[in-house]
């Protein structure tokens, strides 16, 4: 830099200073900042990409120079590969940790573990040597609030005293979470899904995958579903793979200076996430390319595929549930489904479908008013209410009153020999000689008909406390609570078609399958695709949903019901509306998401959308060689456009490149301090050669480097639909319209996402891109 200064310093006459000889252009050797976008800005990935092949070439012809550069080389190939491993590592140590913390907080509401305060009720009776199988939730060393208080464990005292604390302990925790979100990172509330969809398509959202929020969402992610509330770490979890994907990428210049490969890494983190969340590790990269993903080149579907693995490995290593299982739902039925159950099964396809439109639109609509009305002034009250709420109602409700996690694993579950749940409250035939695994089917006795009453109760209790609950300002995933409603409906539809097959086998639909003695019905299944169509009609996912369902609970056999409900609750859902609640989010939010799956079927054409349109001053441009600096400071100050297109001239308009904004602020920022000579009325140019310049004028600036010379360019002609597919495929931030070489105008994406809202009724102004 030294030598090119001093050549600078020693230009004194124009002939010199007008050749090309030494006139120095300083962008020659990149400058801090040059390619980073501004907040809430959309990245140009095929600028980013023709940026990391110049590097990878760059790489692939010094490594032929030197053996430390071939070194060098191969540690960049690797690099993918070591930030796959970390988020593995990180991510499945979180999430171990936020399980085995949720544990032991979700039971602190109903007691404490005496031989160890930091022990769960079930680790706690587990080191007890004095617990017996009959009563294996009771041991002298676990002792509920009552007892230690006031040393009585039965009684209307002891009850109130348990029901007031369990409210006082899920307030205190709600409270917590609530506070420390708003004050040390906003970031942390919600699902986070919607908004990583939307920063993989392309959106920069500065401080969203930081380090404060990871911090926070984790912490506060154990408080909120201890709490009782009715929300899920599923989705949240996604979001904390995220920021350690992103937290990983920093550290490598490879992923911290392009934003496209950034998101291959965090695509990977996603997936990583998922595995997690569920122990399905296959599930999770499908998850990724199904449902977050918006560029998803093979690489990254083989780096995903370790990530997850990775994650799967580490969370198995922690083994937060005890039972050497990545996942608390692990089910093993004894048998086999059959055809007739179809019937039901696509029933409760078809309850999962009507629950997943119910369920986004009342949402939406509560999400919304709290945007636009005085509700969204106070997010700790809204907290604080949902809770106490939450806590009064489900206490006295055994299956509210537990954690939705236990209660979808008990709705799962098999009625064996051994278990004692009251939905396992059959009448038993007292000459039944049968292997334990095999029990037929047989009457329902009253503690079934109660859990029944009670199941009742808690599927209208739940269906209606996640609709307020999604959505606060709090970490809250939908997974886990959309689960429970499929699963209490499905367990009560499994036990109706069970009773029905055990009194009225002589009916020909059970006559070919289920003769008496037999153990044909298993309500644990329904409960389980009642689950998957309840997931699939608020998420739209199909594929991915099935292989996480199995994965979840290793039932392989039953892919086909599974399949079946899938498919249904996506029809149904899909015939009262396309969107999934993640896309029906980021549109009530105004995020910039061109979606893949909506179809443009408007004819109309370039020439409509593009700016200027009539009655609107000219667009703003820069020419080749003719404009000052303090020309195009002015311009930049007085316009907030992201760019501006270069042309030969204001007369002839032929269209050179595309120049961006913040790169040409850099550049004069730069060459002031670094370029002597270089003033406001200093000439700028983007040609190759200065231009012709009187013997007394100051030096000019080159900025060709900054310019794009293949900037994407339509014909005025060309149909919307073509555009609008063109910018979802290509990742554009903008694309100029000409008509035989002449610039005629630009067509942002704002401008194309505003166009879709107004052929669709909806107000263009929604969309919240700069």
């Amino acid at each position: 830099m030294k030598t090119h200064c001093s050549g600078v310093i020693n230009m004194v006459n124009a002939g010199e200073m007008n050749g090309s000889g030494n006139l120095m252009d300083f962008l020659d050797e990149p400058f801090p900042d040059v390619g980073t976008y501004e907040d809430f800005h959309t990245i140009d990935w095929l600028r980013e990409k023709s940026r990391d092949t110049d590097r990878h070439r760059k790489i692939t012809s010094k490594s032929r120079e030197s053996i430390w550069e071939f070194i060098k080389s191969l540690l960049d190939a690797w690099s993918g590969w070591v930030v796959m491993l970390l988020i593995g590592l990180l991510a499945g140590t979180l999430a171990g940790v936020i399980d085995l913390a949720v544990d032991w907080m979700t039971d602190l509401k109903e007691g404490v573990c005496l031989s160890a305060f930091w022990y769960s009720h079930e680790q706690c009776c587990w080191t007890s040597n004095e617990t017996t199988f009959e009563d294996r939730d009771k041991c002298p060393l676990w002792q509920k609030w009552s007892e230690l208080l006031v040393n009585q464990s039965e009684g209307a005292s002891a009850y109130i005293l348990n029901y007031f604390l369990y409210i006082l302990w899920a307030l205190s925790f709600a409270f917590l979470a609530v506070s420390l979100v708003r004050v040390f990172a906003p970031y942390a509330c919600g699902s986070g899904i919607p908004e990583i969809k939307t920063i993989l398509s392309g959106f920069i959202i500065r401080g969203y995958l930081g380090k404060w929020t990871l911090l926070i969402k984790t912490v506060t992610l154990v408080l909120v579903v201890s709490s009782g509330l009715s929300l899920g770490k599923e989705g949240p979890l996604v979001h904390v793979a995220c920021c350690c994907g992103n937290f990983f990428s920093s550290l490598f210049s490879k992923y911290s200076k392009n934003e496209g490969k950034r998101r291959e890494v965090l695509s990977a983190a996603a997936a990583a996430g998922v595995s997690v969340a569920f122990g399905a590790p296959i599930g999770g990269v499908l998850f990724s390319l199904e449902e977050v993903s918006y560029y998803f080149p093979l690489k990254t579907l083989w780096r995903s595929f370790f990530a997850a693995l990775v994650a799967a490995f580490t969370l198995r290593s922690i083994n937060p549930f005890g039972n050497s299982r990545l996942v608390l739902f692990y089910v093993e039925y004894h048998t086999p489904w059959y055809m007739a159950e179809l019937f039901p099964f696509i029933l409760l396809g078809v309850f999962g479908g009507l629950w997943g439109t119910l369920f986004i639109r009342c949402n939406i609509a509560w999400c919304r008013r709290r945007k636009t009305t005085q509700l969204g002034k106070y997010p700790v009250l809204e907290v604080i209410v949902v809770t106490a709420i939450t806590a009064i109602i489900a206490y006295p409700n055994p299956y509210t009153r537990q954690s939705t996690s236990e209660l979808i694993s008990e709705l799962f579950n098999d009625c064996g020999a051994l278990e004692s749940s009251q939905l396992c409250d059959y009448i038993n035939d007292p000459n039944m000689t049968r292997p334990v695994d095999d029990i037929p089917d047989r009457p329902a006795g009253p503690g079934v008909y109660t859990a029944m009453w009670q199941l009742a109760l808690a599927l209208i209790f739940k269906i209606i406390i996640t609709i307020f609950t999604f959505g606060m300002k709090i970490p809250s995933g939908l997974f886990i609570p959309s689960m429970a409603v499929g699963a209490m409906a499905g367990r009560m539809v499994g036990i109706g078609v069970e009773q029905l097959a055990y009194h009225h086998h002589d009916w020909i639909i059970f006559r070919n399958w289920c003769r008496p003695g037999a153990d044909c019905v298993t309500p644990g299944l329904y409960a389980m695709v009642g689950a998957a169509a309840c997931l699939g009609g608020v998420t739209r996912m199909t594929v991915s949903l099935v292989v996480i369902m199995f994965e979840l609970t290793g039932g392989l056999e039953y892919i086909v019901p599974l399949m079946a409900a899938a498919v249904t609750s996506k029809w149904v859902a899909d015939a009262f509306g396309k969107e999934g609640i993640y896309e029906a989010h980021i549109h009530l939010n105004g995020y910039p998401f061109l979606d893949v799956k909506d179809e443009f079927t408007h004819r109309t054409l370039a020439t409509d959308v593009m700016r200027p349109r009539r009655g609107e001053p000219p667009l703003s441009v820069l020419t080749q060689d003719s404009m000052t600096v303090e020309d195009v400071e002015t311009l930049i100050k007085e316009t907030d456009y992201n760019g501006f297109p270069v042309v030969v001239s204001k007369d002839s308009e032929r269209l050179i490149g595309f120049a961006q904004r913040r790169e040409l602020i850099l550049a004069i920022k730069n060459a002031r301090q670094r370029q002597d000579g270089i003033v406001s009325n200093s000439i700028m140019y983007f040609t190759e050669e200065p231009p012709e310049l009187p013997a007394n004028s100051p030096h000019p600036l080159k900025l060709r480097r900054i310019l794009n010379l293949s900037p994407f360019t339509v014909t005025d002609h060309t149909p919307m639909e073509t555009v609008v597919d063109i910018f979802r495929k290509l990742g554009l931030r903008q694309c100029l319209v000409t008509r035989s070489g002449r610039l005629l105008g630009i067509i942002t994406k704002k401008d194309v996402l505003r166009h879709m809202a107004q052929m669709a009724n909806q107000d263009p102004e929604s969309i919240m891109f700069n």
